[in-house]
């Protein structure tokens, strides 16, 4: 709860204004992140790319909530990481050479960007292939290890016994069982990306989101490193960002030399000495809240250079650093929005739907009880029960040979369709 004008006013799942709000930012993210993934070309500029993203996004946010006193803006700017770049990447114009990277052909290219309304932002992620008319085998593994690892991620996070159906008796035995812990995440991960010959990538991270918040206090972390360690799993009535990376090679990671652009707010307080500094605080705190935000974002990108710097040394700033493999392998990642609710798993926005008959490879999970997990539904069939049972029977075999992701897709169709089910949460 929070106050507005002396009254309360409910920024829970339990308002459907909120969840709303929440759809409306991952709709204008989604629609953008499909177009930028047109943009990555053989040849194409990623600084420009990342320009023209921002610009889109910018465009398509000032359509929605006109004239209403609700903020909103991006909640991450388009970043492109090519190849073994594992974090987001998003390149100065004032930095003559990173401004000449292009994007090649055959290259792993990761599209991040959000929107956020009200501050309720949202992040996509998704991985393409650069002039992908024919897949590699290692391209082709790297995709299929990457989308079955973030379907069998999704399931993993439902609280147990959620979408039990069973008896009463059935449902409370289901509910008493306990949560999967992170490393048995992490365990069954493996299992998945190993499959295709993969791995995952180091320290990938899942948070929490809240109203002007999209790095919450818990946090799940896949294949952490030495002395990195997760803290908390999703809970009915919260909103997480779901990150996967995987990687070809060994999916460790380094920090590269590239100069980071990609910066976020605090809440320290530091008293900045430098005119340039506290000008440049004003101007962020304007524009991006606590937002993450690029240089090139700023008015004027060279005086941002230089005041950023002391913003980040007094903690006000946190800079992002770039990350990549250590063995220059490619990477892929995704990265879905997400809502827990009573009816189960609402994909808010997230990559578009993976074309299974597109991307073929021979080889294949044969793990019993990751191959159990994939089976199982993100949420609970809604719509007319006995519509729902006639259906039922006249495809139950059809139902029973079809792919975990397909049975993904409708579940997901089914709980866009039943807003009301979900807002109630």
């Amino acid at each position: 709860m929070a106050a507005t004008n002396g009254e309360q006013v409910d920024y829970s799942l339990a308002n459907p204004d909120t969840l709303t709000k929440y759809k409306t930012a991952a709709q204008i993210s989604q629609k953008v992140l499909e177009t930028v993934s047109g943009w990555c070309t053989e040849g194409a500029k990623i600084v420009e790319i990342c320009t023209k993203g921002d610009k889109l996004l910018d465009d398509e946010i000032a359509k929605v909530y006109k004239g209403k006193a609700v903020t909103k803006g991006i909640s991450h700017p388009c970043t492109v990481s090519p190849g073994s770049f594992v974090t987001p990447y998003t390149p100065l114009l004032s930095d003559a050479e990173e401004a000449e990277s292009k994007l090649k052909a055959g290259e792993a290219v990761k599209i991040q960007l959000g929107a956020q309304i009200d501050g309720f932002g949202t992040i996509v992620c998704d991985t393409v292939i650069v002039g992908d008319e024919k897949l590699s085998e290692m391209n082709a593994d790297l995709l299929l290890a990457t989308h079955y690892a973030n379907e069998l991620m999704l399931r993993m996070i439902l609280p147990p016994g959620l979408l039990n159906a069973g008896t009463d008796e059935e449902k409370k035995k289901a509910q008493s069982q306990k949560p999967y812990s992170q490393s048995k995440i992490t365990q069954l991960l493996e299992k998945v990306v190993k499959s295709y010959g993969c791995n995952l990538v180091e320290n990938t991270t899942c948070w929490s989101f809240d109203r002007n918040e999209i790095e919450g206090k818990k946090k799940i972390i896949l294949a952490p490193g030495e002395g990195v360690k997760g803290e908390g799993l999703p809970e009915i009535g919260e909103v997480w960002g779901m990150e996967m990376g995987v990687s070809n090679g060994t999916g460790k990671v380094k920090t590269l030399s590239n100069r980071p652009t990609l910066h976020r707010r605090t809440n320290t307080t530091y008293g900045l000495k430098r005119p340039s500094s506290r000008a440049t605080l004003s101007e962020l705190k304007k524009k991006f809240g606590t937002f993450p935000f690029s240089l090139r974002q700023l008015d004027d990108e060279r005086a941002g250079k230089v005041g950023i710097v002391e913003c980040v040394r007094g903690g006000v700033v946190r800079q992002y650093e770039v990350v990549g493999s250590t063995d220059s392998m490619p990477v892929s990642r995704l990265f879905t929005t997400v809502a827990i609710t009573k009816n189960g798993l609402t994909k808010l926005g997230g990559p578009p739907a993976f074309d299974l008959e597109k991307v073929k490879s021979d080889k294949k999970i044969t793990d019993e009880e990751v191959l159990k997990i994939l089976e199982l539904p993100l949420a609970k069939p809604t719509g007319d029960k006995k519509k729902s049972k006639k259906k039922k029977k006249k495809s139950t075999k059809k139902a029973a040979a079809a792919p975990a992701a397909k049975k993904e897709e409708e579940d997901d169709d089914d709980d866009d369709d039943d807003e009301d089910d979900s807002d109630e949460e």
